[in-house]
């Protein structure tokens, strides 16, 4: 995969009680990326960006939400979470977790 591909596929780290959980007890990072993106690619992107080994990479394609704004009806848009397993002994810190 290329380069620029490759780090534009994690769009942002998805920090939520259930995915810290699976962070202390499955040692795996759930990440919003592009809905277009592969699990190969998100495997790659988090191991260029992190420098770290995954292991395995779940996907979910959420569905938008549907809102309203008084008569008004629309919807948020869809979009894809990963769920990313790294090998034991390694970890991620979201803040200084990103090479330039």
């Amino acid at each position: 995969m290329k380069r620029e591909r490759l780090m534009t596929v994690l769009l942002a780290p998805h920090v939520t009680e259930k995915t810290s959980l699976a962070m202390q007890n499955n040692n795996q990072y759930t990440f919003r990326v592009r809905r277009d993106a592969t699990k190969t690619e998100i495997r790659q992107a988090v191991e260029l960006m992190f420098d770290v080994k995954v292991t395995g990479v779940q996907v979910v394609n959420e569905p938008g939400k549907t809102r309203r704004f008084g008569r008004q009806v629309g919807r948020t848009q869809d979009w894809k979470k990963a769920y990313v397993r790294l090998a034991p002994g390694q970890s991620i810190d979201y803040e200084t977790g990103a090479k330039a």
